[in-house]
């Protein structure tokens, strides 16, 4: 089992920045690569970044790029997720969650093991 904690989540005006990271313990030497997702007021789930666990390789959603950046420390088994020129419609819980097998890394069934997840609120 993978265990997978979130943290830096918060209150921020609109156009502010906030960075999220997330520590994987446990069983994290089968994981293929990390993922945040976000879950806003009423909505579905979404796919927010991707980052591949060796490769270091980035995936963004459209409504991101740009103003989100995913990085790594292998050393330290967490993931980051920086968030610039924020916006009201951000916010929403984020969730990290670690990719268990080759699948999508934009499908939400290619990850394995979630966290608990982690409030972010853009107020305007």
């Amino acid at each position: 089992q993978v265990q997978l904690v979130e943290s830096g989540g918060g209150l921020v005006q609109a156009g502010g920045s906030l960075r999220l990271s997330c520590a994987a313990s446990g069983r994290t030497d089968n994981i293929y690569g990390m993922g945040w997702f976000r879950q806003g007021p009423g909505k579905e789930r979404e796919f927010v970044a991707a980052i591949g666990w060796y490769s270091g390789t980035t995936y963004y959603a459209d409504s991101v790029k740009g103003r989100f950046a995913m990085a790594r420390d292998n050393a330290k088994n967490t993931v980051y997720l920086q968030m610039n020129s924020l916006k009201p419609e951000d916010t929403a819980v984020y969730y990290c969650a670690d990719r268990t097998t080759s699948g999508s890394n934009y499908y939400r069934g290619s990850y394995g093991y979630w966290g608990q997840g982690t409030q972010v609120t853009v107020y305007s």
